[in-house]
């Protein structure tokens, strides 16, 4: 892997801008027992709040014809059960490493913020967008007015980088996007999944206990390519373009509209390795096209 690939956010550098989606790749060791996933320019963490949550109940996963809803519920061991069972492995991985934090108060996020803090991670993700979890999560990521209240404290609390993952079903992204920036945030992510439904005909019924879930992969892509499109050419931070990528072009795609690095979720219940796809292609791509930096085509568009 060349080092055209590097990427610099906010004051980090990444060896190439493809990261690991929260939720969808753990801590990262299955995957590593399927390839060498120090090729990754990062990953972010299963989703943590500060205490430990069991999740949701009754369904959790939903195939659609073109994605996949979930509603997982940010069932996590726990900031303490992280560092006491997973943080050795995560904290001596050869690169970015993200810890994502959710909350349902403004006081368990900057608690758990406080603690992760004092630990060996790069980028502190702020979560306040999850759609599956009755109290928080979203709740704080759909109005700006909210929003800042949780970031500004947020910012307060740490002295790494923190970038704020950002909720489709905000009232208006560029707004959000717009106070992110404005309260100290070195980045933002978007999009998480949209707010979604799935019956059951035989049943009459609704597929999750929650009624809604969240919706994820290539359906979403081109509402979300927009969304990043639009943030990015309203704020100065980098950002972490993601929704529905599958493969490398969707990642260019992110790049062209603005995003500094891409981040890959639902595509690793697919393929596992395609992280490593995404960055061969990319590579590839560059080599053909005479590319020399991806900053000759972020934000072309």
């Amino acid at each position: 892997m060349s080092n055209k690939l590097e990427v610099k956010f906010s004051s980090l550098k990444f060896k190439n801008p493809v990261i690991m989606a929260s939720g969808t790749f753990g801590f990262g060791k299955e995957y590593q027992e399927i390839y060498d996933i120090e090729k990754l320019g990062g990953i972010s963490c299963k989703g943590l709040t500060l205490h430990k949550k069991e999740g949701n109940k009754g369904n959790r996963i939903h195939e659609t014809a073109a994605g996949m809803l979930n509603s997982v519920g940010l069932e996590n061991p726990g900031v303490e059960g992280f560092i006491q069972n997973e943080l050795s492995f995560f904290e001596n991985l050869d690169l970015i490493k993200i810890t994502n934090v959710g909350g349902s108060t403004i006081e368990d996020y900057i608690k758990a913020i406080e603690i992760l803090s004092k630990e060996k991670i790069d980028m502190i993700e702020l979560n306040i967008s999850c759609p599956n979890v009755k109290e928080g999560g979203m709740a704080f990521g759909i109005n700006d007015g909210i929003a800042r209240r949780v970031i500004k404290e947020a910012r307060k609390a740490t002295k790494l980088p923190l970038v704020v993952k950002l909720s489709p079903n905000a009232e208006d992204i560029i707004k959000m996007a717009v106070a992110c920036e404005e309260e100290g945030a070195d980045g933002i992510s978007l999009v998480n999944t949209f707010k979604a439904m799935a019956i059951d005909i035989k049943s009459r019924s609704n597929i999750f206990q929650n009624t809604y879930a969240g919706l994820s992969g290539p359906a979403i892509k081109p509402i979300a390519l927009r969304m990043v499109h639009e943030v990015c050419h309203n704020v100065s931070i980098p950002v972490f373009g993601m929704g529905g990528i599958t493969n490398y072009k969707d990642a260019l795609e992110f790049i062209m509209v603005g995003a500094t690095c891409i981040q890959v979720g639902t595509a690793n219940f697919i393929n596992p390795r395609i992280g490593l796809d995404i960055i061969d292609g990319i590579e590839n791509f560059m080599l053909e096209e005479n590319i020399k930096s991806l900053d000759e085509i972020r934000g072309i568009i």
